[in-house]
C-alpha cells in the first residue's frame, strides 16, 4: 500500500538538508514564505499604536542526525517574558550585534552550544511579537556531537523536535481564541509534553515551507 500524500513523497527531499540548497532558497527574500505580515507591515502597526520595537534574534539550529530534528528550548518560568514558552535559542541583539551573532551568544548562554560549530545557512523572515520583540531567525545546520549544558536560569530544558513531523503538513492546528476583545488566530504544533505556539510556532511554519521547497 503506497503512503498518504501527505508523507513521503513531501519528507523525502527535505530531509537531506542540503547546506547549499538551503542557502540559496534563503538568499532570495522573495521566495521565503511568510506565515505572518511583513516586517514593515508589524512596525508600521507598532508605530501608529506608539509601540517601542526591541530587536532580537533566535538560533534555529537544524540537527543533522540519521532523522533530523530541530532544537528548541523550554524557557524558565522564572523569566520575566515569554515565561515557561517553548523558543528558539535566543534573545535581545546588543548594540553593534548582527543577528548571527547575537543569535550564535545567545545560543552559547543558554544552552552551552559552542559558536563555532553551527554552519549557518541564512534567515527566515523577521517575526514581530505581541510584546514588541522584532525576532530575526537564523537558521544553522548543527552537526553532532555536540554538548549542551542550559543556563537554568534561562532555560528549563533543551529538546529536539522531529523534522519529519515538522513537514507534515497536517501536523500544524490553526486555533482561534479572543484576546482583548479581538479573536485572534495562532498556530499550535503536536507535542507530547509542551505546548508549541505563538512566534515560535509561526516561525517553524515557516520554516517548515522553506524545507518542503515550497514559496
Amino acid at each position: 500500500m503506497s503512503p498518504p500524500p501527505s508523507e513521503a513523497p513531501v519528507l523525502a527531499p527535505a530531509l537531506r538538508l542540503d547546506a547549499a540548497a538551503l542557502r540559496q532558497r534563503l538568499a532570495d527574500p522573495d521566495s521565503v514564505p511568510r506565515d505572518r505580515p511583513s516586517p514593515q507591515e508589524d512596525l508600521d502597526r507598532a508605530a501608529r499604536a506608539g509601540g517601542r520595537i526591541v530587536q532580537a534574534a533566535v538560533l534555529v539550529p537544524l540537527v543533522v542526525h540519521p532523522e533530523p530534528t530541530v532544537l528548541l528550548t523550554l524557557r524558565s518560568a522564572r523569566l520575566s517574558s515569554h515565561a515557561g514558552q517553548v523558543s528558539f535559542p535566543g534573545g535581545r541583539m546588543e548594540a553593534g550585534e548582527t543577528p548571527e551573532e547575537a543569535a550564535l551568544r545567545e545560543a552559547e548562554e543558554e544552552v552551552g552550544l559552542d559558536p563555532g560549530l553551527p554552519e549557518l545557512v541564512g534567515r527566515l523572515p523577521s517575526v514581530l511579537t505581541g510584546t514588541g520583540y522584532l525576532v530575526t531567525p537564523v537558521v544553522a545546520l548543527l552537526r553532532p556531537p555536540f554538548g549542551l549544558r542550559h543556563d537554568p536560569a534561562e532555560v528549563e530544558e533543551p529538546f529536539e523536535y522531529p523534522l519529519a513531523r515538522l513537514l507534515d503538513p497536517a501536523a500544524p492546528e490553526r486555533r482561534r481564541q479572543e484576546f482583548r476583545g479581538r479573536i485572534r488566530e495562532f498556530w499550535v504544533w503536536p507535542h507530547e509534553r509542551h505546548y508549541i505556539w505563538g512566534a515560535t510556532a509561526s516561525m517553524l511554519v515557516t520554516l517548515a515551507a522553506v524545507l518542503r521547497g515550497r514559496g
